[in-house]
């Protein structure tokens, strides 16, 4: 913590130092957490995928959206939207599996729409993980907060 009372990164950059459990949500200082993912690395399409897929099917889907953000901040132009719509699918099982219902449909539903046009670039399957995030959209409205979703058994394949 800085002399100001907030977390800050090596770099003096904010940054919450708490621990984090599975699903990305706070825990008190001094608990004991799940390793947090490094900000701003720089991987390969086919790196992100696989480390993304790991972090899913392990029930990290706060985790992966990390990792897709980075892609999303760090890709090409024409890719940004596509990369920002596989981190909103992450981050809309994250509130699903949180309890969110509202929010993880609405962040699945903003996923599938991002990434639907795109024709399956780095073996993504586009068209897939949008059927995918709509149906598990319905499904989460339906059954409402007091069933939350399983995010290991909700991992969606990425790529073909």
């Amino acid at each position: 913590m800085s002399e100001s009372g907030r977390d800050r990164d090596s770099e003096g950059r904010a940054r919450n130092a708490r621990p984090r459990d599975g699903l990305g949500r706070p825990l008190p200082y001094g608990a004991e957490g799940v390793e947090r993912q490094p900000e701003g690395v720089v991987r390969t399409p086919d790196r992100t995928l696989r480390e993304a897929q790991r972090l899913l099917d392990g029930g990290r889907p706060f985790h992966a959206h990390e990792v897709f953000e980075d892609a999303w901040k760090s890709g090409p132009e024409e890719e940004r939207a596509l990369w920002r719509g596989m981190a909103q699918l992450a981050v809309g099982l994250t509130h699903a599996a949180r309890g969110n219902t509202t929010g993880g449909a609405r962040l699945l539903r903003r996923g599938a729409a991002e990434i639907g046009g795109y024709p399956d670039p780095h073996g993504i399957d586009a068209a897939g993980l949008a059927a995918w995030a709509r149906e598990l959209a319905l499904r989460v409205e339906r059954t409402g907060a007091d069933r939350p979703v399983d995010a290991a058994a909700e991992s969606p394949r990425l790529t073909r």
